[in-house]
């Protein structure tokens, strides 16, 4: 039986070091060739700089004078932290009150949020574009509310799900010592929802800070956001890339992101459990 136990083992951990490999190796490859020439990069992109093909960080300095990064970057993160906060108070809000209030009409509303969830963007992004235009919606501020919408189906199914294992006895002391509903979820559910919120935070702000299409279509070449940014600027004439500058720009673009989940890593399986099987 112990053999089995540790064979077993053997073969998982394997398997996970291999996965790691898969998902380590294209971060590895971009933060090398970072730091090569462009000229370098296509000819040799599995070569480790050397002497003759390292530039240092010749490759960041040209990449942050020439795409106006500080600016994307500002930009994005605005549009993040707008987004992410409008989607955990919004989101849990409505959770809340579909979980607790039971009614026909509450039930095909929590439907349709999962169903929004399998919907690709492609099908809707056209139609989206052109009535956000209308709407006026193409800025750094309208584009909150639409990744609010976007953002609503998994957030809400996440906070539900949690919801629905919290005992309601703590929200009816809460009303009867005399707390309005917003008080009772702001004072007494939403601290109990922090697992969750945080889960979702992360996974929302993930796809956010790395999205290109949305904002790209929304905000054009006008405001743009940090990965757009980086794709106009380091296109040259008759198609050139300088794709020296293009992985500088990559290496700085994700490192907030993964400084953002390294501090709050440790809640996402917490959460997505208590979200995805309580109830």
């Amino acid at each position: 039986m112990n053999t089995k136990r540790k064979t077993a083992n053997s073969f998982y951990f394997a398997l996970l070091l291999l996965l790691s490999v898969i998902f380590l190796f294209p971060i590895y490859l971009v933060l090398m060739n970072s730091f090569k020439s462009k000229f370098n990069i296509v000819g040799t992109p599995f070569e480790f700089p050397n002497g003759e093909t390292f530039v240092g960080i010749e490759n960041y300095i040209n990449g942050i004078n020439s795409s106006g990064i500080i600016d994307a970057f500002l930009r994005t993160a605005f549009i993040t932290v707008g987004s992410v906060i409008a989607i955990i108070i919004f989101t849990s809000m409505t959770a809340w009150y579909i979980v607790r209030v039971k009614s026909k009409f509450n039930k095909a509303i929590y439907y349709l949020f999962l169903f929004s969830m399998i919907v690709p963007f492609q099908m809707v992004m056209f139609t989206m574009t052109a009535v956000c235009i209308k709407l006026n919606l193409n800025n750094i501020f309208g584009i909150i509310p639409v990744y609010l919408g976007f953002g609503s189906g998994l957030s809400v199914f996440m906070f539900s799900g949690f919801v629905k294992g919290m005992p309601r006895e703590i929200e009816e002391a809460a009303m009867i010592d005399g707390c309005s509903p917003l008080k009772t979820f702001f004072l007494v559910v939403f601290p109990i929802l922090k697992p969750t919120a945080i889960t979702v935070a992360i996974l929302n702000a993930m796809w956010i800070w790395n999205d290109f299409l949305l904002p790209y279509l929304l905000l054009g070449t006008t405001d743009k956001t940090l990965s757009v940014a980086i794709q106009i600027a380091m296109q040259g004439a008759y198609g050139s890339i300088d794709w020296g500058g293009f992985m500088a720009m990559l290496v700085l673009a994700i490192i907030p992101i993964i400084v953002f989940y390294l501090i709050c890593q440790k809640y996402i399986i917490k959460g997505v459990i208590d979200g995805a099987v309580k109830g």
